[in-house]
């Protein structure tokens, strides 16, 4: 068990309270690798941005402060899945993607083509001009249409 505790403050803040008794305010968990290893390296950084506690494996925390950390990191790790591509408005870039997302459908402007990193196993990351993560676990897995217009920003 860990020298620490987690909680909320009446503000829906989380406060870390450290081995010596000194409560941290505002605390944000911030993961280390989101996409790779959620699990794996997590740090609960301070209101001035410092880092207060790093934690090697968040399967090792008590249930209580897991949960707690898994509140605040579905806010923060907003990235829908895209299922589908509708339409592209132009094949160069700034150009308008019109979607299906596991979180319904929506459009977003891609800036760039360098907007599109891909990711180990197939995987791609999306980022949208508004700085949204839009996350396609397998590019093969897409529809016919959907390919085919993706493929041309590749």
């Amino acid at each position: 068990m860990l020298p620490i505790e987690l909680e909320r403050d009446p503000f829906g803040r989380l406060v870390l309270i450290d081995a010596e008794g000194v409560r941290h305010s505002g605390v944000v968990p911030v993961r280390a690798f989101p996409l790779t290893a959620p699990d794996e390296g997590l740090s609960l950084v301070g209101s001035e941005g410092r880092e207060l506690l790093w934690v090697d494996r968040v399967a090792d925390l008590p249930e209580p402060m897991r949960t707690l950390l898994a509140e605040d990191l579905s806010a923060r790790d907003f990235a829908p899945t895209l299922l589908k591509l509708h339409a592209v408005s132009s094949f160069g870039v700034p150009s308008t993607w019109t979607v299906s997302t596991d979180r319904g459908d929506t459009s977003f402007v891609l800036k760039a083509e360098e907007d599109i990193r891909r990711l180990e196993g197939g995987e791609l990351l999306i980022a949208s001009a508004h700085g949204v993560q839009f996350r396609i676990p397998d590019a093969k897995a897409l529809d016919r249409a959907s390919r085919k217009l993706l493929e041309r920003f590749l």
